[in-house]
């Protein structure tokens, strides 16, 4: 019983070193995608192109943003001094614009939420080219992206990629 048992261990280490040895032969690479869309040059112009779209939707809710603001202001100052029915038709006034904006911020977020998407999908799409480009070029046999919980900077290539984006 003991010889079966340390014939079965043997074997089993065996296998075990064999696999380790075979494992250094391999080339494995890893890309930090939240570093490739923050800094790569196409999803700096994304974010640019994003900002440009939605700025004057933005300065549309800022600016309605100011009149509740100022409507509250308003109401909180001389709100007890008015007459009843100028009081009430200013607060039914500002629980419109109140409404407005909130929903107003809600399709703002969503239609950005949306198209933000949008662009980073046509993004990872160019970069999983360009990472199956660095990956045959040389000769990578594993390539990984996040979520992961530890590359070493050795096999990082998330800079290579970068470069490579920006000429694309």
């Amino acid at each position: 019983m003991n010889k079966r048992l340390i014939l079965v261990a043997g074997a089993l280490l065996s296998v075990f070193l064999a696999g380790t040895a075979a494992a250094e032969d391999y080339r494995i690479g890893f890309v930090n995608t939240e570093k490739l869309f923050r800094e790569a040059e196409p999803a700096k112009r994304a974010q640019q192109k994003l900002e440009k779209e939605f700025s004057g939707r933005d300065a549309d809710l800022q600016k309605l943003s100011k009149q509740v603001q100022t409507l509250q202001t308003t109401l909180d100052k001389d709100g007890a001094t008015m007459a009843e029915n100028i009081r009430r038709d200013k607060e039914r006034e500002l629980a419109n614009l109140s409404r407005d904006l909130q929903r107003q911020q809600r399709e703002f977020r969503e239609d950005l939420n949306l198209r933000r998407n949008e662009e980073l999908s046509g993004l990872q799409e160019r970069a999983n080219k360009v990472i199956q480009e660095i990956a045959e070029t040389d000769k990578y046999d594993l390539i990984v992206q996040e979520p992961i919980v530890y590359a070493s900077k050795r096999i990082d290539i998330t800079d290579k990629v970068i470069k490579a984006l920006a000429g694309k």
